[in-house]
């Protein structure tokens, strides 16, 4: 984890700036529905009218108002408003029916006011209806007279009692019903002021949806914003761990090799880090984002005596969702593996189509693909029918939770406890609070495979080398060049439970050749890997220049050997690049030099582009031969102090080994050649030819002495070629 962390590190700054408008962008979907509940509440019931505090007034209704304040809260009023005559004459053009009447108008509003003058304009309105009956109060009207002539000739102690009786009978109508009640008895006086309503009304929605189209706008540019930021931090990311993963493996001794499989570190470094890219996107864009969305719709509602329909939506899903990821979760692990395991069958089969197609075997291959396929198919498919009960389970809860919502608003809109544009935003606020629950829960299945997949990632960054460079390495000795000792070197494999090399002693000079020659599974190839330390030696020691391979530059040593594996190993590009594999930059001289001493001057040549010939992957469009001697030319190419050929001209008919090891001679005079090899042919010529069977050194020494005194050279010798041969070289 701590190499995820990591990478991610760099990209800080931008993973700040995507929580930055992620936020933005959940502020401006918050307040998306506040505004459409005022377009329903406001604009449509209120007629555009958003305060119950009148603007303008008519002095006949003012002071009508003030008869059901107390004095202290008539002397805030008095304060908030002033009388305009038709003397002031700025006012005439907006307000014609100055001529006519005294208005007041509002110079100040706050809070206070607002609460102060709602009930009166209440009371006004409801005492100036044919339907009033003033004897419920105890109160006689005389002919002639109105109940305001009758309350502003009252003592202030029957003033009061009148007041606070009349006022008994709002006690029970919530705040928002008194507003609404004194909003329909201010519209009818800003009519009879001779304001347009109607214009008001719609200029009220215009504006609301002007500023709801720029917060979705705002929202929409928002979104594109953090999700390129997003893809952007996640695909530079995976580059970078792709790069790690490589780099990684590319410090791999042989022994970390055979710990992991060629088709699971391929799995690791593309399946696995697709799976981890995919996770960055989702932490990013949902994970980060829901519960803002959640937490600030969750906010805009609390306070609700409905917000228990929430809690209860909430519980229902987190406890699905447990359900869901029970089963799921023991499915991930599975996936990985049998990817592994699908990469690895197809990869044999692709490699080996040849051999299939020879022994008539395609239809065993076939099943063993299907079974495969069909095991990973199985796990994918239950993976996904959770995936897809998930959703429709989740939109019925939605749904459910809409219509509880409805039911239990739809008594509480007739009781006048709400709105109905109130109970919109509620439904909207509630839907967002669930759909990010639903989205952190559809997260919430994908991400343990994710993390699957960052575990097989971290075992392959953590995995430590078992070939390591020592802090501070020796140089070699510039005067002996290409001097090879083993001083009683034992090797054994990890997990093995015996030495594969015991006691092995020998030394080759600069400008000699050692020829390894032994049964199968003798020890040979083995034996010459240690030289370039694929492996390290697990008892005594080798040197090279006098030093302890181990102690060395491991680039140094490697710069000092021309490796020829067993397996003409070539990449995809062309010859040219092919035999320049090891050099630091192109030189044409050299791979003519290189490819003309290999022996594969005269095929190249014979071909359409020569040298610029197309190489594909693997080598498959060149023979085994062809591919061997290029393999030779690329090691010749970096004009190393020693030579490792391992098996590597048992491709060549005789006539081209021959040719091959005698300008291989000429050229290689000053550099020291190690030889693995089946053929005696190959090794009758060497200075040296070591013999080994089940690990041990049986024999050393010249092909003629080994001929007199190893009876395992001798078999394998007199297998090969007859006496007359044998002694004729």
């Amino acid at each position: 984890m701590k190499h995820i962390l990591k990478i991610l590190k760099k990209y800080s700054f931008y993973i700040i700036l995507v929580f930055v408008l992620l936020f933005m962008q959940a502020n401006c979907d918050l307040t998306l529905p506040e505004y459409t509940s005022n377009i329903v509440n406001i604009g449509i019931q209120q007629s555009g009218i958003e305060s119950p505090v009148p603007e303008v007034i008519r002095e006949e209704e003012y002071n009508k108002l003030l008869l059901f304040m107390n004095s202290e809260s008539q002397e805030k009023v008095n304060n908030s408003y002033t009388l305009i005559t038709k003397d002031n004459t700025e006012y005439l053009e907006k307000y014609p029916l100055l001529n006519e009447e005294n208005l007041y108008i509002l110079n100040t509003e706050n809070e206070d006011l607002r609460s102060i003058i709602t009930l009166p304009m209440i009371m006004v309105y409801n005492t100036s209806q044919e339907s009033f009956d003033p004897s419920s109060f105890g109160m006689q009207i005389p002919d002639g007279m109105s109940i305001y002539d009758i309350l502003q000739a009252m003592d202030q102690e029957s003033h009061n009692e009148f007041v606070n009786k009349l006022s008994e009978n709002y006690s029970d109508e919530t705040v928002s019903l008194l507003e609404q009640t004194a909003i329909v008895y201010l519209k009818d006086e800003y009519t009879k002021i001779g304001i347009d309503v109607e214009e008001m009304q719609l200029g009220y929605i215009a504006t609301t949806g002007l500023k709801m189209l720029g917060l979705a706008l705002a929202s929409m540019v928002l979104t594109i914003a953090s999700v390129f930021l997003t893809s952007r931090i996640a695909a530079f990311f995976s580059r970078d761990l792709r790069s790690k993963v490589v780099n990684k493996v590319m410090t791999y001794s042989n022994t970390e090799f055979e710990s992991f499989s060629t088709a699971s570190l391929i799995t690791r470094s593309t399946n696995d880090i697709q799976q981890i890219q995919m996770l960055i996107v989702m932490l990013l864009r949902i994970v980060f984002f829901a519960p803002i969305m959640g937490i600030g719709a969750l906010a805009k509602v609390s306070g609700n005596d409905m917000s228990w329909i929430i809690a209860l939506a909430v519980v229902t899903i987190i406890g699905f969702v447990i359900i869901l990821f029970g089963l799921a979760m023991p499915k991930f692990n599975k996936v990985q593996k049998l990817i592994d395991k699908v990469n690895l069958v197809s990869r044999e089969i692709l490699s080996g189509i040849p051999v299939i197609r020879a022994f008539g075997t395609e239809k065993h291959e076939e099943k063993r693909f299907d079974d495969a396929n069909k095991d990973l198919t199985k796990v994918n498919l239950f993976v996904n029918r959770v995936m897809t009960v998930m959703m429709p389970s989740m939109m019925f809860i939605m749904n459910g939770v809409s219509v509880l919502i409805v039911w239990v608003g739809a008594s509480k809109i007739d009781a006048g406890t709400i709105q109905v544009g109130t109970l919109m935003a509620f439904i909207t606020y509630t839907m967002q609070i669930i759909m990010s629950f639903l989205m952190i829960s559809m997260v919430s299945i994908m991400v343990p495979r994710a993390f699957v997949s960052l575990k097989r990632i971290g075992e392959v960054l953590d995995r430590d080398t078992s070939i390591k460079q020592i802090d501070k390495p020796l140089k070699f000795n510039d005067e002996l060049k290409g001097v090879v000792e083993f001083k009683d070197v034992y090797f054994r494999y990890p997990d093995a439970e015996e030495d594969v090399l015991q006691n092995i002693s020998f030394k080759a000079m600069t400008g000699t050749t050692t020829a390894f020659i032994g049964s199968t599974g003798s020890g040979k190839s083995t034996l010459i890997n240690l030289i370039p330390r694929f492996f390290d030696v697990t008892g005594g020691k080798i040197l090279i220049d006098g030093i302890d391979i181990r102690k060395a530059n491991i680039e140094k040593l490697r710069d000092k050997i021309g490796y020829v594996p067993q397996k003409g190993m070539l990449f995809s590009g062309t010859i040219e690049s092919n035999i320049a594999f090891g050099l630091d930059k192109m030189d044409k001289e050299k791979i003519t030099k290189a490819a003309e001493i290999s022996q594969s001057l005269e095929f190249i040549e014979n071909k359409k582009d020569k040298f610029k010939s197309e190489i594909s992957q693997g080598g498959t469009n060149v023979s085994g031969g062809q591919r061997q001697r290029l393999a030779i030319a690329r090691a010749i190419a970096t004009d190393p102090e020693i030579y490792i050929f391992d098996d590597s001209f048992s491709a060549l008919d005789y006539k081209t080994d021959a040719k091959l090891r005698k300008e291989l001679a000429k050229y290689t005079k000053n550099s020291t050649i190690f030889i693995v090899a089946q053929r005696i042919s190959t090794v009758m010529q060497a200075d040296q030819i070591i013999v080994l069977d089940k690990g041990h050194v049986v024999g050393i020494g010249t092909h003629k002495e080994l001929l007199k005194s190893c009876e395992i050279y001798q078999e394998i010798a007199y297998s090969q070629l007859s006496k007359e041969e044998l002694e004729n070289e």
